[in-house]
């Protein structure tokens, strides 16, 4: 019997219009998501929000410290790789908490990341060829 790739059902994607949590809260529908960003260059907010949804579950001060540095170095920094859009209260927060990073180091440039992605590409998503494709065929 040969493998079949996985297609969403029609539940699935009629959940994903529901909001963005839901859309990434399904591990197809956050794939979709992101191979739209890729497709329109804007993956870095997504990646950045997966990035501190990984450290606030790290449970070692070590772990915190390591991943904050790196998420600090790809995404906050000035000239980073993945550099993210943040004012500079923000910025400024996370450079201070870097010190002793916690759980919610992160958490206020998070909320704006997602509020970007809810705002722009979200809307941006549900009106794409890629969601069109995606919900014609699983219905």
């Amino acid at each position: 019997m040969k493998n079949r790739p996985y297609r969403p059902t029609a539940d699935d994607v009629s959940q994903w219009e529901q909001s963005l949590e839901s859309l990434l809260s399904n591990k197809y529908g956050k794939a979709a998501f992101y191979i739209f960003l890729k497709s329109e260059f804007c993956e870095e907010n997504m990646e950045f929000w997966t990035a501190c949804e990984d450290f606030r579950q790290q449970t070692s001060e070590k772990d915190l410290a390591s991943k904050a540095s790196s998420i600090y170095e790809e995404f906050i920094r000035n000239e980073a790789p993945k550099e993210i859009n943040l004012d500079f209260h923000t910025k400024n927060a996370i450079v201070q908490s870097l010190q002793q990073p916690n759980a919610s180091s992160f958490l206020a440039a998070q909320r704006k990341a997602f509020s970007l992605m809810e705002n722009n590409a979200y809307p941006r998503f549900l009106h794409s060829d890629l969601y069109r494709q995606l919900s014609h065929s699983a219905s």
